[in-house]
């Protein structure tokens, strides 16, 4: 099982993520509202291109959870040809804002150079920025770069950091693959490695180990 973790859209079914939209829906205007309802019905009907035809204005007004769907879309060519350049596009505008799984997706796009140029160093650079925001999969996919030493110089005690917070965040497999790291390691090293996590997480993730 390859390490790092998938696109959300891609290890989940899309549509879950569609139905997160609803936690926002509140937000919106009565008339963005209802432009959402029709482009979430699509949605749900299959129609995708109507659904794209509905959320991008919503996106185009700044909605960042829109512009991540919107961005997925382009993404995966869901009511619309492929286009990674438009998806890095809209994740870049809903990760600016800070929303979190447009910075996890912009860390795997550029870590994977998947439509842009490979770039570990910005791939960390947006990973770390989701998982700040307590982004499991972001937490869990930093281990992988401190562990294969991508984009960082390769650190088993900030791995296993990393992979001990995701699995304390629910990652399946972080745990499993924290203990492999522990195999490596010397008892101080594990004790250094934990006593960082402690220290992130109880910051609310300020406190790093960096």
């Amino acid at each position: 099982m390859p390490r790092i973790t998938l696109n959300i859209f891609d290890a989940t079914p899309f549509r879950a993520f569609v139905l997160a939209t609803m936690v926002s829906f509140l937000a919106f205007t009565p008339v963005a509202a209802q432009d959402y309802q029709k482009g979430y019905d699509a949605f749900e009907a299959g129609d995708y291109a109507t659904a794209l035809k509905e959320f991008r204005p919503l996106a185009e007004q700044g909605n960042a959870l829109l512009q991540t769907v919107v961005g997925d879309m382009y993404r995966k060519g869901k009511g619309v040809t492929q286009d990674y350049a438009e998806a890095t596009k809209w994740y870049h505008l809903a990760a600016e804002q800070g929303k979190a799984q447009a910075q996890y997706n912009l860390g795997f796009i550029y870590k994977n150079g998947e439509g842009v140029p490979q770039d570990y160093a910005e791939g960390i650079k947006w990973y770390r920025l989701a998982a700040d925001q307590g982004d499991v999969e972001a937490q869990n996919n930093l281990a992988v770069m401190y562990e294969e030493g991508n984009g960082v110089l390769q650190n088993n005690i900030m791995a296993h950091m990393w992979y001990n917070l995701a699995a304390a965040n629910g990652h399946e497999k972080a745990g499993e693959w924290r203990d492999e790291r522990a195999g490596l390691m010397t008892n101080a090293d594990i004790s250094k490695a934990q006593a960082l996590a402690r220290q992130c997480m109880s910051s609310g993730y300020t406190k790093c180990g960096d």
